[in-house]
């Protein structure tokens, strides 16, 4: 059976005021949130999960569902431990048959984690380290591997899936799991503490403009500028940094498009939740063990332009596609939208052309600036802070060219005037009075009064 190698014993991991280094002041979990808690030695554990192991049929384990798998592993390893006169009581069987089970059908000590609503990344550094963040905040969990083994069958287990293979001929992967997670895998020689794996969980809650609000990530009067940029078929670039809540604000700003237009999505790892019902998924596709048979975002971005889309959206544009991004939104596909990684909406422009010289080299950079100008109308950027909470922190309009350098107006910056009690900060929106440039393609939707209404509210927020 393919999961048999990982069940070997181990020693016990340390606890969390023995770990070395600095571990002891890491921001923790409380004891209990995912890790087992037995007073059985290590050593029955590790008897009884091989003897279980061993008398298991791989066969016949593939065609059970999870909820009698559980409960027949639970009697096998209660008769195992009256054979083997092991003192083990029913809550240490039922943690135990849990933990074969999510190893075998799932990701083991990881099952619980994944199943956490309230966690939105998994960072696993090597088998005694993982930390998880939630509500913005990372912290040390207390889930353990047993070995470097355990957490390496795992690893192997998720790339498998996909086709693809990860050891130290091939030691890094991208993959996505069956909820829409995405992974990335990191196997020794790179990783020096073992097998490396992030997880971006896959949200399954819809979020919408109303759930920003409630999460202070912007205010009512800014969601309703931003809806209105997306019914008004403004081509929006979200920028910011990792983590900050670029695809959640791009999903919100999805569900101002029109049911009767046609999207069309080129992705790196599909993870966009589109509630219309005319949408074409593109996903990427890396090259084969022989190296060959890749498919790139700019090779999709292409090929999406012959698909008679009303919208093309890219996750994240990270490359060369960025000047076929340029070209899409200024022919005639108005409303596109893509992220990208920057820490201003200015250096967004300054990554956006560096990207766009890389896959064209010789183009002037003046040619280009006249095409991100002809083509970008908003740039969203979105900010973690330090308490935690992620908000929007700047709404700037692409105004135009002023000799060589692209003018812009932030619409709405966000200043954050202190610290509550409760550690979060607050603060308001500076807004700008000056009419946009895109304020005649609103006024064609019927939406330039809403525009006007919606910047003088926010005046007052």
């Amino acid at each position: 059976m393919i999961v048999t190698p990982t069940f070997g014993r181990r020693t016990q991991a340390p606890s969390p005021s023995t770990l070395p280094g600095q571990d002891a002041a890491l921001p923790r979990e409380p004891v209990g949130s995912g890790a087992r808690q037995t007073i059985l030695p290590e050593e029955s554990v590790a008897d009884l999960r091989a003897a279980c192991m061993a008398r298991l049929d791989a066969n016949v384990i593939a065609l059970m569902a999870p909820d009698r798998l559980t409960t027949d592993i639970e009697r096998l390893i209660s008769e195992i431990a009256t054979e083997r006169r092991i003192h083990i009581n029913g809550r240490e069987q039922r943690t135990l048959a849990t933990e074969l089970v999510n190893d075998i059908l799932g990701l083991g000590p990881l099952e619980p984690l994944l199943e956490d609503d309230t966690i939105n990344d998994i960072m696993v550094n090597g088998p005694d380290k993982t930390f998880v963040e939630r509500n913005g905040k990372v912290v040390l969990s207390n889930v353990r591997f047993r070995d470097a083994s355990h957490l390496a069958n795992i690893c192997q287990r998720i790339a498998s899936s996909i086709g693809r293979r990860i050891d130290e001929s091939s030691p890094m992967v991208d993959a996505r799991l069956k909820d829409g997670s995405r992974v990335n895998i990191v196997f020794p020689p790179l990783a020096l503490d073992g097998p490396y794996m992030s997880i971006r969980k896959f949200g399954r809650k819809t979020v919408d403009f109303a759930k920003l609000v409630e999460w202070k990530a912007l205010t009512p009067a800014v969601a309703r500028v931003l809806e209105i940029a997306g019914r008004g078929r403004l081509n929006v670039v979200i920028s910011g940094g990792t983590g900050s809540g670029k695809t959640t604000l791009m999903n919100a700003l999805s569900r101002m498009i029109d049911i009767g237009e046609r999207v069309v999505t080129v992705e790196d790892a599909a993870e966009l939740q589109f509630q219309q019902p005319h949408v074409v998924r593109l996903e990427t596709r890396p090259s084969s063990l022989e190296g060959r048979g890749e498919v790139t975002q700019r090779d999709l971005v292409r090929n999406a332009l012959r698909m008679r889309p009303d919208r093309i959206i890219i996750g994240e544009v990270r490359g060369a596609e960025a000047f076929d991004m340029l070209q899409a939104m200024n022919t005639g596909h108005d409303g596109s939208m893509s992220t990208i990684h920057a820490n201003t909406t200015r250096d967004a422009l300054t990554r956006i052309e560096n990207m766009v010289q890389m896959g064209n080299m010789g183009l002037p950079s003046r040619a280009i600036r006249t095409q991100i100008v002809g083509s970008i109308d908003l740039i969203v950027q979105v900010e973690r802070h330090r308490d935690g909470g992620r908000r929007i922190t700047q709404v700037t309009e692409v105004c135009g060219l002023e000799g060589d350098v692209i003018a812009l107006n932030d619409i709405f910056q966000f200043e954050i005037q202190g610290e509550g009690p409760d550690g979060r900060l607050f603060g308001r929106y500076k807004v700008s009075r000056v009419p946009p440039a895109f304020l005649p393609r609103l006024a064609y939707f019927g939406l330039d009064k809403a525009w006007r209404s919606a910047v003088d509210d926010a005046d007052g927020t």
